[in-house]
């Protein structure tokens, strides 16, 4: 790690200094940045939204589904047939040749898209039964293809309020896609560290973060020695996750709506809060004994990325960062005083 001082230290993201980009937009809970500006972002009518350095979008996909036409003001009902019909990507990553690679939360599937919108589905079963509730997908530096399950309880709801500890993490390489490692709550994002020595676990009801070593082996990549990674505790439910330069882990707080940042040493700094104090404080207290409601969710929300999911560092020097939501509209972004790690592009 860096020997100079830890340029979080004392940082507080600046509300006035936040900016937006994109309009109209369905649940852009996941962006990726390519180097020229270009911003894709998930879209809940089915496939993603392309947004140029000059602010032009389009959304692309095989067909729009008008279910999801109004999911800032959604309802109980809304929101649950969001999570529980129909295609709904979720975490995107590039694949080698420049498609996108797509985990669907509603289809249950890891599919691949080229950028016309042509979709295939690469995998929806492991070892001959359902995959699960597949939430995210990442390409490391040799082209292997991670996957994150959440659970496989239906629904899925039922699996984030009682803290089921049944997801896991899949990897798609030569040999195959199989399970690494399992026993997790609610997986959610996965990222590398800069020498992809250790991978970094979100559990989103844990709620904390988890890591594991790669071991590289003739029969195959595998993970081992887990351990959390930071406090035990985040006080939220952690939901992206994004390295910047100096090895501080990025980690956006969902419904409760807090941006944090854990310091290689795993000491945790709040960088943003846009949430509602008396709905966290009563989200965390339902959700520790159990009694968590879909209605208890909504009202914990901020206003400037309702429901923060990812984290996004882009622009030219990799400062701007960019913050994806379930709820939001639009990108907020802002710059950060240090660079983020470059992403694996094709």
């Amino acid at each position: 790690m860096p020997s100079t001082p830890n340029p979080l230290h004392g940082f507080q993201v600046d509300r006035a200094r936040i900016r937006t980009i994109g309009r109209d937009l369905q649940r852009p809970e996941c962006i990726l940045a390519e180097r020229d500006g270009t911003l894709w972002a998930a879209d809940a009518r089915g496939g993603v939204t392309r947004i140029g350095a000059d602010g032009q979008q389009r959304f692309i996909g095989q067909q729009a589904d008008p279910r999801f036409a109004s999911a800032a003001q959604a309802s109980t009902h809304d929101v649950e047939a969001q999570y529980t019909q129909g295609t709904l990507p979720n975490g995107l990553a590039f694949a080698a040749n420049g498609d996108v690679l797509i985990a669907n939360f509603g289809t249950d599937r890891l599919e691949v898209m080229t950028r016309e919108g042509h979709t295939r589905t690469l995998h929806d079963t492991l070892d001959g039964q359902p995959i699960g509730k597949v939430n995210f997908v990442l390409r490391d530096s040799k082209h292997r293809i991670w996957l994150t399950v959440s659970t496989r309880v239906n629904p899925w709801t039922q699996a984030a309020s009682s803290r089921v500890r049944d997801g896991y993490i899949a990897v798609l390489d030569e040999h195959g896609l199989r399970v690494v490692a399992e026993g997790f709550h609610f997986t959610n994002e996965i990222r590398f560290d800069a020498n992809e020595a250790w991978l970094y676990i979100v559990e989103t009801t844990g709620p904390h973060i988890s890591r594991m070593r790669v071991v590289e082996s003739a029969q195959g990549v595998r993970l081992t020695g887990r351990e959390v990674f930071g406090p035990s505790h985040l006080g939220g439910f952690p939901d992206g996750i994004a390295f910047d330069a100096h090895g501080n882990l990025w980690c956006t707080l969902v419904m409760v709506d807090q941006l944090i940042a854990l310091t290689p040493q795993g000491d945790e700094l709040l960088l943003l809060d846009d949430g509602d104090p008396d709905a966290s404080r009563v989200l965390l207290r339902r959700m520790e004994d159990g009694t968590l409601t879909t209605d208890d969710m909504l009202r914990a929300r901020g206003t400037l990325a309702p429901w923060m999911a990812s984290i996004t560092f882009g622009g030219p020097d990799l400062r701007t960062v960019y913050i994806g939501s379930l709820m939001g509209t639009t990108i907020p972004f802002f710059t950060s005083p240090v660079a983020g790690l470059p992403m694996v592009h094709w």
